[in-house]
């Protein structure tokens, strides 16, 4: 009875060595798989939420020439303003192209951000010199470009919103434990909210032509 119990424990201790050995790095491979999955799926998001922001803002550059054209034929005096606006247009432009091939590299975003803010000020500027000149806020031209820049203004700022909240549920996911480990072996960097700082960024500018 002895030698059959000291025959069973001794089959058993070699068993649980090869089950230690063989069976917890498996399971500790599944759990990296799935924590570096689950990492790649919330960088996707966030890039794939940036790609509406970049069709709206494309949609809104392609507007602003119309919208100088437009104007550069009443308002002949207001050559360094009309030039600010596209100057700033295509800074825009360009660096959007930039957070659109890596839309989580925060320098991209900064520089986006800024040159968007750049933009609504030239804009602003533009808009508030219209208000002087009666002949182009009855042009119906300007008025439809208006309307539709408004309109994008407020896509941009819903696409935004999306793609804000796809880069706080990745960044509060690569630095929550345990997954900040496979994070950081990976380098699965934190990515940069897409903000609105001054007051005259938070909605598009207006001007009205009644």
């Amino acid at each position: 009875m002895m030698e059959t119990t000291g025959f069973s424990l001794g089959g058993l201790i070699p068993m649980l060595i090869i089950g230690f050995f063989v069976v917890i790095p498996l399971i500790v491979l599944f759990w990296g798989v799935r924590i570096y999955n689950r990492l790649v799926s919330g960088r996707n998001g966030f890039e794939n939420a940036f790609g509406q922001i970049d069709v709206q803002l494309t949609r809104r550059y392609d507007l602003i020439p119309n919208l100088v054209e437009t104007a550069k034929g009443y308002m002949k005096h207001e050559r360094e303003t009309l030039e600010a606006v596209i100057e700033a247009r295509n800074q825009a432009a360009s660096a959007t192209q930039e957070v659109a091939r890596a839309p989580g590299d925060p320098q991209a975003m900064q520089q986006l951000m800024g040159a968007e803010a750049a933009l609504t000020g030239t804009l602003g500027r533009l808009f508030a010199l219209a208000e002087a000149y009666p002949d182009l806020k009855a042009n119906t031209n300007m008025l439809s470009l208006q309307e539709e820049l408004t309109s994008t203004e407020d896509k941009v700022s819903y696409a935004r919103e999306g793609f804000n909240n796809a880069v706080t549920r990745y960044n509060i996911l690569r630095e929550s434990f345990p997954d900040l480990i496979i994070a950081s072996m990976f380098k699965f960097y934190a990515a940069e909210l897409f903000v609105v700082d001054a007051p005259e960024q938070r909605e598009a500018p207006k001007v009205s032509f009644s």
